[in-house]
């Protein structure tokens, strides 16, 4: 009788494992479709991203009259030139959306009489589909 008048306190064993589960099984079919959404945001923040890059490289150009050797030279002094100011880029603004520097050439294939700015996507190789596909500067 004892047993009876006494109140449940606490949740058992099996109770807490059925919980345990069910939570599983929701982050096992939402997981996938977060982690997709990620890297496509990812890829939708590489142009915004290069277009300060290319904005830095034009002043750099006005104040020293000639694109910058390398990306660089946005970040500290190259030491051969008159004009240059100050810094026109932080480190962390050569890298793309995931984590790669961007690959720069003073003269562009892609954009003849100008410069390339390239991001080789999340696999940092050239090439690639999708969140891997390379993602070049328009002029």
């Amino acid at each position: 009788m004892a047993n009876k008048d006494r109140k449940r306190k606490a949740f058992t064993l099996v109770e807490l494992l059925v919980v345990i589960v069910i939570i599983s099984l929701i982050g096992g079919f939402l997981a996938p479709n977060l982690f997709k959404h990620i890297g496509k945001a990812k890829k939708d923040l590489v142009l915004p991203k290069m277009a300060v890059v290319e904005e830095a490289i034009y002043r750099f150009q006005m104040d020293c009259k000639q694109f910058p050797v390398a990306l660089e030279d946005l970040i500290e002094d190259p030491g051969d030139l008159e004009g240059w100011t100050a810094a026109y880029l932080k480190p962390s603004q050569i890298n793309d959306p995931w984590g790669n520097p961007f690959v720069y050439a003073a003269e562009g294939m892609a954009n003849p009489g100008s410069f390339d700015l390239i991001s080789l996507g999340a696999d940092g190789q050239e090439g690639g589909e999708g969140e891997n596909a390379d993602v070049v500067n328009n002029e």
